[in-house]
């Protein structure tokens, strides 16, 4: 007998065969952060940019970011696995959360990267078909959509 709760990815495979209508929207590749600095090491940023090691501070700071994601890549990997997170990019569409709704199963989203949900998802199909939300990275939705299903959002 089925379980009344499953993961995305169950879904997706039951649907994988089914026509889209919905064109996905297009998505930023990327996501504005701010970050505050000491001034010795604003300075020292500064001193290896004038000094050609990189184009900007932003290369500097992405570059240094990458290399620690590096040093890092088997903890993330091992917990990606652990955790049955999807690593990109998500997007859920009014027909995705209808056919789940029609399947009887309810979503546990679990993303690296980013999720979508349309913005024509009306508040209550997402609160009948969305069990939970974890996003590492970002969770792009209607403010009315992440309102209501602000107690499912980990």
């Amino acid at each position: 007998m089925r379980s009344d709760i499953v993961n995305h990815s169950e879904l997706k495979n039951e649907l994988k065969n089914e026509p889209k209508n919905e064109p996905r929207p297009k998505l930023a590749d990327s996501e504005k952060i701010t970050i505050n600095l000491g001034l010795i090491d604003l300075g020292q940023i500064d001193l290896l940019v004038s000094e050609g090691f990189y184009s900007n501070r932003t290369d500097l700071i992405r570059t240094a970011i990458r290399n620690q994601l590096n040093t890092h890549a088997d903890v993330v990997r091992q917990t990606v696995a652990r955790r049955s997170l999807v690593l990109g990019m998500h997007h859920y569409s009014r027909a995705d959360l209808e056919a789940a709704q029609v399947a009887g199963v309810r979503l546990q989203i679990q993303v690296l990267g980013m999720a979508s949900i349309a913005s024509d998802v009306p508040v209550d199909l997402a609160l009948a078909t969305i069990e939970s939300i974890s996003v590492l990275g970002a969770l792009h939705a209607s403010s009315t959509l992440k309102t209501a299903l602000a107690e499912r959002i980990r």
